[in-house]
């Protein structure tokens, strides 16, 4: 029998790491080649990972609920008839270290600084700047493609940053401590072996907060835990309800929302989708309102390209969409996800339903394919039935702007010099203020209105 490790493979652009949803398989069962081990979800998807050859499970690493970075070892196979495909044991590089504790100076000789406690005293000067000796080296980082692009900006080789975030991936804030440590007054990098340069100083200088070398600011306290009360059940955030939980935060921190909301007419909307209904079950499609919205908010989005566009916080850079990719929010049993329509300007009415039909469906058996998640220049969320009044829908960072679709209902509408009862629905628009101004917003959601209660300027325009 041989020894075969199974690591988490690269599963896609910029995946770094990923969650185990579920174990398919447990220690003592015999596994074929491709037979479904274990899910796991990313930021993009959630895959599931089979066997790499036939064998017998001789441990499996991590639970439900870990997140483990890619080239960890999942599996231990106990492969029959093979040499192992690779060395048992752990890589060679260096596991990543526990976060640094807290910077802080005490009566003792310790001296606070950006890289940490730095104990040791140089002779003769007990309050001097100590000697930094830091061999760390990483050859395989795990960073963002934004926190490897701010290192190369600072000049800071990643491999040799210490990690703090989550399964030893290095984030924004280790990069810019790496730079600044680089330049803070009284630390003296030196590489192992070689001699410490002579310091000509016996004064500690230590940066006020904010200064370059300055020792980040404490993260604020989690706040208590609610004390228990009878019948309390406490339930993980896990799987896809964490991957929402952690985007909404993101989204909500990051954009500087405001809403927009107004009302739409569409009874003369009503009277087209009825005629096509007809034709559209011909084609074994059921057709709803969501398409012909697709198609007006399109139409709006070439009129005022800044909306069809995401934003590069890290390159300071707004990012305009070449292509009409929309993002269909769906409501499934495990939360809400945002499979992409993608090329929506080149589909036809009928080309939209069917897809959204099947993009709903798939994401309702969390079965979305890997394809079909990420990269959307403008998300449409639905509130069906349940539509309400209005909402303050939040926009699907890093995209800029968000449309929530209401219920639509019989009130009064002017029509002429008339009161007539007409078919109204709520638009509720969501736009990031950093990017999109109000004035633009309200355009923007002019237009969409207009295509929406005259739809043969929409079928006149469309391409």
């Amino acid at each position: 029998m041989s020894r075969f490790e199974f690591k988490l493979p690269d599963i896609g652009e910029g995946v770094t790491e990923g969650e185990i949803v579920s174990w398919l398989v447990a220690a003592g069962d015999s596994v074929t080649e491709n037979q479904d081990m274990v899910e796991v979800m990313t930021d993009k998807a959630t895959v599931t990972i089979g066997a790499p050859k036939n064998g017998k499970i001789v441990e499996v690493r991590g639970s439900v609920g870990d997140v483990v970075p890619v080239g960890s070892v999942l599996v231990v196979l106990d492969v029959d008839g093979e040499a192992s495909a690779r060395k048992s044991g752990p890589p060679s590089q260096k596991p990543a270290p526990a976060a640094a504790p807290e910077p802080k100076a005490d009566g003792g000789g310790t001296v606070a600084s950006a890289v940490g406690d730095l104990k040791d005293v140089l002779p003769g000067l007990p309050n001097a700047p100590r000697i930094v000796q830091d061999d760390y080296r990483n050859e395989k980082p795990l960073a963002s493609p934004a926190t490897r692009k701010l290192a190369r900006e600072l000049g800071v080789d990643l491999q040799t940053v210490r990690p703090t975030g989550d399964a030893g991936r290095v984030t924004r804030e280790d990069v810019e401590r790496k730079a600044a440590a680089a330049k803070a007054p009284g630390l003296v990098p030196v590489a192992p072996g070689s001699a410490p340069a002579p310091i000509h100083s016996a004064q500690t200088v230590r940066p006020s907060p904010g200064e370059p070398g300055a020792a980040p600011r404490p993260a604020p306290r989690p706040a208590e835990p609610p004390p228990p009360a009878r019948g309390d059940q406490r339930v993980p955030i896990r799987g896809l309800r964490k991957r929402i939980y952690e985007n909404m935060a993101r989204a909500k921190h990051t954009a500087a929302h405001f809403t927009y909301v107004d009302e739409c007419n569409v009874t003369a909307l009503r009277g087209v989708r009825e005629r096509g209904k007809v034709l559209a079950e011909a084609e074994g499609i059921s057709l709803q309102y969501l398409p012909f919205i697709v198609k007006a908010v399109v139409a709006a989005l070439r009129r005022h390209p800044t909306l069809n566009a995401v934003v590069d916080d890290a390159a300071m850079e707004i990012v305009q969409r070449g292509s009409y990719d929309i993002g269909i929010a769906v409501a499934t049993d495990s939360g809400l996800t945002v499979p992409v329509l993608r090329g929506a300007d080149r589909l036809s009415i009928l080309e939209i339903s069917r897809e959204i039909d099947r993009l709903a469906s798939e994401a309702r058996a969390g079965k979305t394919r890997r394809e079909d998640l990420g990269g959307s220049s403008f998300t449409i969320t639905s509130l069906g039935r349940q539509g309400g009044l209005f909402a303050t829908p939040v926009v699907n960072y890093p995209e800029v702007a968000i449309l929530g679709v209401h219920q639509i209902k019989k009130r009064p509408v002017v029509q002429g010099d008339e009161i007539v009862i007409g078919d109204v629905m709520l638009l509720s628009l969501s736009f990031d203020h950093r990017i999109i101004d109000g004035h633009v917003g309200a355009a923007f959601a002019a237009e969409v209105i207009g295509y929406l209660e005259t739809p043969e300027k929409l079928l006149l325009e469309m391409r």
